[in-house]
């Protein structure tokens, strides 16, 4: 078990990063990086296909509407 020896010592966290992380987590999102977060996610999950692209995934998405 060589690859899990890793987690078995307490890690040691840059201080900055520890910073940004803890504002991180007190920190709301607004909807426009909910909506480029969706935007990507689809993106991400349509990267074999060479005719989608991040605009075209946008426009789309204007488009759509989720119904409660």
């Amino acid at each position: 078990m060589p690859d899990r020896k890793q987690f078995l010592n307490p890690q040691v966290i840059d201080e900055e990063l520890g910073v940004l992380i803890r504002t991180a987590r007190t920190r709301g999102v607004s909807d426009d990086e909910l909506k480029e977060q969706s935007v990507s996610f689809a993106f991400g999950n349509a990267m074999n296909n060479q005719d989608i692209t991040k605009d075209t995934v946008r426009e789309t998405s204007k488009r759509l509407s989720v119904r409660s």
